[in-house]
């Protein structure tokens, strides 16, 4: 089993689950088809070894084992593995220095994805 991101990241783009990590399986789109692959981050699902660090890390939620992703979700999961085809086009995300996301904010992300709080 992998880990998913979720649409829940889509230009958030928060990096804590990159400084936790253990085998740098988190990576950004770096392609021009973002029709295809949306502004967020991706998880490899070939490299995940399913140990659970990224998932609490997640400032916006938008990280789930892959057979908890919520119905509403379910497309991101075949766009995880997607990447897979496409890896040339990806590169591994580094952490960066980024602003916390306020409760409100990551109420008012569920809710423009149409997720219940």
């Amino acid at each position: 089993m992998t880990y998913v991101v979720t649409r829940l990241c889509r230009d958030c783009l928060d990096t804590a689950c990159t400084a936790v990590c253990p085998v740098s399986c988190i990576y950004r789109y770096e392609g021009s088809d973002t029709d295809a692959f949306p502004k967020q981050l991706y998880i490899h699902p070939g490299e995940c070894v399913d140990c659970n660090a990224c998932e609490p890390a997640c400032p916006w939620e938008a990280i789930f084992p892959e057979d908890e992703v919520p119905e509403a979700f379910q497309d991101d999961i075949a766009l995880n593995y997607k990447m897979e085809d496409f890896e040339d086009d990806f590169e591994v995300q580094e952490e960066e220095e980024n602003e916390q996301p306020s409760p409100a904010e990551i109420e008012a992300n569920k809710a423009k994805w149409g997720v219940p709080s």
